[in-house]
């Protein structure tokens, strides 16, 4: 009898349909990985199991028995654990007081105040037992993504939960982390525990999947055995048809340019950024590596005027810029695609019309008032070309799915016709033809003449992208790489700092 089971799931948010007759069904001791483009009803599926959200047809039975009319607070007594890429921790908050959030040992004595010293050796002694190496009184605000991600995991394996579910849980991880992390799901498998495991990261399958299911457009296309298909057969079936990842090498040439669009010269933001020297010329993707932490994401904001400049020079086409905001970039033709699209990229209360139309204003007015016609068309012209799965222009941002929300943030610079554009992680959480369509686009943007900043921590990314690698290290340049000479080990030794590059 499998672990979990969902049954002719079919779930309507007003015209679209997310989810239509689905079937479900998740093992003990298994790790199921749920695919398909963002969209696809991957979301919606899991929240229905969590009982965050209600079906309009089907059954759920969690060890046989039916769970119906189901909610958060009933999932979690049913065993049902779900870690979504946002994590529900209080920062802060120990960790211990996480873990044992809602039910805190008391002591025996009236009036039962809170026994803080068994809390921490209950943690203590659960964390070596399922080897989760972590401080109980460390405050969550202090810990890495990686050790918030084990916070959550330790609070789902305390409650005994019998199935959990993990929505992207290496989008922000490093390849230690990552290891680390699948070591412990193997160990989390021979308890018996059942994993729905999202992922768009396909090369994760053979490392830790055993069986894979793949959604499309709210229906089930299959199931299959991890180790019985292909990576190519799998993105087929996401995508419905053959994916074209062609490369770039064949119009490279064409956007030569020494045409300086952007220079820094001693960049220092005060906290995180030092003395960094870089140059973005017209029509070139300049790829930035480096590790998480490493002030890619500093250095980037810094450029676009969202951190200020405490030392160091700036000059845009060729003019120094002394007082440097957002505001000021966006005048001086420069894009900022973040990487918390959610909290930097969005205004998720407006519609989708409105966020396309936010950085463009100036264009849309006439004579104090907005051309609401000119708005909606623009609107309507980039929710054809890029895609985006949405009820029409005035749907809310907040209701598309990740992938969607992230093209609304692409369409909004796009539409500015921007000379230089910073994509912070642009890819992170998409699938796989997405991210097709966004290097299309990246290129595009190159072609036509403007200066491409691309940070990604996927090395294969950025050797593919880019036409020379920056890599950063402790806020400062560690080295840069022209096209001859990338190769994945020198990248590393630049970012982890080793002296041999050999």
């Amino acid at each position: 009898m499998p672990l979990l089971t969902a049954k002719d799931i079919s779930k309507s948010f007003f015209a679209t349909c997310a989810l239509d007759n689905v079937d479900f069904a998740l093992e003990r001791g298994e790790i199921h990985v749920l695919l398909g483009q963002n969209g696809a009803g991957k979301s919606t599926l899991i929240k229905i199991i969590s009982g965050a959200i209600r079906p309009d047809a089907g059954t759920i039975t969690v060890d046989g028995k039916d769970a119906e009319h189901l909610t958060p607070i009933k999932s979690k007594l049913l065993g049902i654990a779900t870690i979504y890429q946002e994590f529900n921790l209080i920062p802060d908050l120990s960790v211990a007081e996480n873990v044992f959030l809602g039910r805190l040992p008391t002591k025996e004595r009236w009036p039962h105040p809170v026994d803080w010293r068994k809390m921490r050796k209950d943690a203590r002694a659960f964390f070596e037992q399922v080897g989760i190496a972590l401080d109980p009184d460390a405050i969550v605000r202090t810990l890495s993504i990686a050790e918030q991600q084990l916070v959550e995991i330790a609070k789902a394996l305390s409650v005994d939960a019998k199935v959990i579910i993990l929505d992207e849980p290496t989008a922000t991880l490093t390849r230690r982390e990552i290891s680390a992390l699948f070591t412990l799901l193997k160990k989390m498998k021979k308890r018996g525990i059942g994993i729905i495991y999202i992922s768009h990261r396909l090369e994760e399958i053979e490392q830790i999947g055993d069986r894979v299911t793949v959604l499309r457009d709210g229906k089930l296309v299959g199931t299959w055995n991890a180790g019985d298909v292909q990576i190519n057969e799998l993105i087929n079936a996401m995508v419905g048809r053959a994916v074209d990842s062609t490369g770039n090498e064949d119009i490279r040439h064409q956007r030569k340019s020494d045409d300086v669009i952007l220079e820094v010269r001693n960049l220092s933001d005060g906290r995180r950024i030092k003395d960094v020297n870089l140059q973005l010329r017209r029509g070139e993707i300049v790829g930035l590596g480096g590790l998480v932490g490493a002030g890619r994401t500093e250095l980037a904001r810094t450029l676009f005027g969202a951190d200020k400049i405490v030392a160091g020079e700036l000059r845009i086409h060729g003019n120094n810029v002394t007082s440097h905001s957002c505001r000021n970039s966006i005048e001086l033709r420069i894009g900022f695609l973040p990487e918390d699209r959610k909290s930097e990229g969005l205004l998720l209360n407006f519609s989708v019309k409105n966020n396309i139309s936010l950085p463009s204003l100036k264009h849309f007015n006439w004579f104090g008032f907005m051309r609401r016609t000119a708005e909606n068309d623009a609107a309507q012209d980039y929710i054809g070309k890029l895609q985006i799965k949405t009820t029409g222009p005035n749907q809310e941002v907040r209701l598309l799915s990740g992938g969607n929300q992230q093209k609304v943030v692409l369409a909004k610079w796009l539409q500015t016709n921007a000379d230089m554009l910073i994509f912070d992680e642009p890819t992170r959480g998409i699938d796989v033809a997405a991210k097709e369509e966004f290097y299309k686009i990246i290129l595009e943007c190159a072609v036509r003449g403007a200066a491409v900043l691309l940070i990604s921590s996927e090395v294969t990314e950025l050797i593919r992208m880019s036409d020379r690698i920056v890599v950063m290290r402790e806020g400062r340049i560690a080295g840069e790489l022209d096209r001859s000479e990338f190769d994945p080990e020198r990248l590393l030794s630049l970012a982890f700092g080793q002296s041999s590059l050999q």
